[in-house]
């Protein structure tokens, strides 16, 4: 048996209030998207074991959330030097459940949960409490005057339940697990169902550090009907989600019966706008990492191409060239930029998109096709062209290696078809005067905006407008988000 086959034959047990758990209802294979090979087997939870979670946390949270910074702060740094030892076998895990690229899983997976781990532990130690001016006040039939003081303090939430995506399960994680137990919050994660092994070594690694019973608690399955019970959990106070726009819609409306926080990041459709002026050659790299990024996976993707006239044949013939130049195949061959989607099913969606796509009249500049390959879920990069912005394909997210290109004429009709979408999470602008980006940014209904870059300030907000989510975390903003304001006021 392979490194890999023993850790996930391993990890084949939920992680309730500190024990390893069975699954009730069975277990369920994990598929390999790349060989469509099995990974391992994760079991899979009952309705009643995600409710047993939540109430395991709600237990712990008692002594956790009296717990002092310190030790927190402590207990994260020791959850980031244990990722660094389980690296090979969670980078093993990651390439066979998500099909990532050996470079998308070395550099942009674990390290990347390493140093949200790490980045928080220092967050721990910093103060919660803002001091406020005092103010004098009259007396009132309530009570006598005098001046009154005031503080603001930044209170743990409660219970959170951190659902996470299948693009970058770790990843995604870190950015949840982290700043909510650094605010004295205790988790449940439930994470998606195609790759959920690396979760379960992630609950290993918490109890290998010695994170108190019940303060992180993983639940596995592949049944809708386990989220939907953790979201109705009268146990849980949060949920924090990220994935597709449809799913958070019908948690936000269940949180709503109980008033409960809410914290998601759901799709894209992000607005590449390239002006004439623009670095063309910076443009197509930008907008080729939707092709060459983890096959397009990626919420912040530029996918949508908004180019002015005067530059649209230049710039799709060399979008046309790099997507061309894309080797998709097998991702843990060297060489490799474009490795599968996750799913047959996924797959299967997107080929459909394309063909919705041609039938409305839009134009294929290169790919749509399906690569010819033996095995695994792939799809070629794919480019359209002569696309109008009612169409479904410049509406929809396809979460995939394609992009659409339209063209505008002026700076007010590239703001205007780039507003006309239902998301609102990463736009783009690429041209040679900052003063024009920075005016047009500010212009774009959209939770973030890189000018002549796709690269991210992870010190910066992040999350969406309108159909994209709903708050915003990353940096401190987590610790915000993670928290409830209380206020606490006395008389001098």
């Amino acid at each position: 048996m392979s490194a890999l086959e023993t850790t996930a034959a391993r990890t084949g047990s939920l992680f309730i209030g500190g024990d390893l758990v069975p699954g009730a209802a069975g277990r369920y294979p994990v598929i390999d998207p790349a060989s469509e090979e099995l990974v391992g087997e994760a079991p899979q939870a009952s309705p009643e074991q995600a409710r047993e979670a939540a109430a395991a946390a709600r237990a712990a949270w008692r002594s956790w959330s009296q717990t002092t910074p310190e030790r927190r702060a402590e207990l994260l740094g020791r959850i980031a030097d244990l990722l660094i030892t389980h690296n090979d076998e969670l980078v093993g895990l990651v390439q066979a459940e998500t099909g990532a690229t050996a470079r998308v899983a070395q550099t942009m997976q674990v390290p990347v949960a390493v140093d949200r781990f790490r980045r928080y532990a220092k967050e721990a130690l910093d103060p919660v409490t803002v001091p406020l001016p005092p103010q004098p006040m009259p007396a009132t039939p309530l009570a006598p005057g005098g001046l009154i003081g005031a503080v603001a303090v930044r209170q743990p939430v409660g219970v959170v339940a951190c659902i996470t995506p299948y693009n970058f399960p770790l990843v995604s994680l870190a950015g949840k697990v982290a700043p909510a137990l650094a605010m004295g919050n205790t988790v449940v994660v439930k994470p998606a169902p195609q790759d959920p092994l690396q979760i379960l070594l992630f609950a290993e690694i918490v109890a290998e550090a010695g994170v108190p019973p019940g303060v992180v608690n993983v639940v596995t399955g592949s049944a809708p009907s386990i989220g939907a019970a953790l979201v109705d959990s009268p146990d849980v106070d949060m949920i924090s989600f990220t994935g597709s726009t449809q799913v958070g819609q019908a948690i936000a409306a269940a949180a709503g019966r109980d008033m409960k926080r809410v914290l998601m990041e759901l799709g894209g459709k992000g607005a590449a706008i390239v002006f004439d002026d623009a670095d063309l050659d910076a443009a197509v790299g930008g907008i080729g990492s939707t092709w060459s990024f983890h096959s397009g996976q990626i919420c912040t993707a530029p996918t949508r191409v908004l180019v002015q006239r005067g530059v649209r044949d230049a710039l799709v013939d060399r979008l046309t060239a790099y997507a061309g130049a894309c080797r998709v195949g097998d991702p843990r061959a060297a060489g490799t930029v474009v490795g599968p989607v996750i799913s047959a099913a996924h797959r299967d969606r997107v080929e459909a998109m394309i063909e919705k796509g041609v039938a409305e009249g839009a134009t294929l500049a290169v790919g749509g096709h399906r690569p010819a390959s033996d095995t695994g879920f792939y799809v070629a990069p794919t480019l359209f062209t002569d696309v109008t912005p009612g169409m479904s394909i410049a509406r929809e997210e396809f979460f995939a290696p394609v992009v659409v290109l339209m063209t505008f004429t002026d700076e007010d009709e590239a703001v205007e078809i780039a507003n006309d979408s239902p998301f609102g999470l990463s736009d783009y602008v690429w041209t040679a005067d900052t003063g024009r980006g920075y005016r047009v940014a500010r212009r774009l209904r959209s939770g973030s905006v890189g000018i002549n870059t796709v690269q991210r300030n992870h010190e910066t907000p992040f999350g969406g407008f309108r159909h994209s989510g709903v708050g915003r975390d990353c940096g401190t903003f987590a610790m915000h988000a993670y928290s409830e304001l209380q206020s606490i006021v006395w008389s001098s």
